[in-house]
């Protein structure tokens, strides 16, 4: 199982930290080079930059009353849902799909999923 994992090229893993203004305000955020790549195919999708993709879910995260303080985190977690997403088929992998055009209720359906039995396994 490892070998999967730790196989992976360095550079994914490997942090950086990026300078953009929110609302004037100038700040930095620091990810994982892999998360960087999730945030430019995810605002590429619908005409964004990755400063004014991360804009606008701060924004969004804001008026929703949810945690802003923990940003960077909330980012990583938008990564991983819209990869997990995109692998259940419920945000099309096609590139030229914009996000904005999806109905929302039907993507978010696909993590509404009953949860796992948990199963012992047998050894050969």
């Amino acid at each position: 199982m490892c070998r999967i994992f730790i196989s992976a090229d360095p550079n994914h893993y490997r942090s950086r930290s990026r300078s953009l203004r929110l609302h004037g305000v100038a700040t930095s955020l620091r990810l994982e080079n892999l998360f960087w790549q999730v945030l430019e195919e995810i605002g590429e999708r619908d005409g964004m930059s990755v400063a004014q993709l991360i804009t606008r879910l701060y924004d969004e995260l804001a008026e929703a009353g949810g945690d802003v303080a923990n940003f960077t985190s909330f980012l990583r977690v938008c990564c991983g849902r819209y990869l997990a997403l995109q692998v259940s088929g419920r945000i099309p992998a096609d590139l030229d799909v914009p996000i904005r055009s999806l109905d929302a209720d039907f993507v978010l359906a696909g993590e509404r999923r009953p949860k796992r039995r948990h199963t012992t396994a047998v050894a050969a």
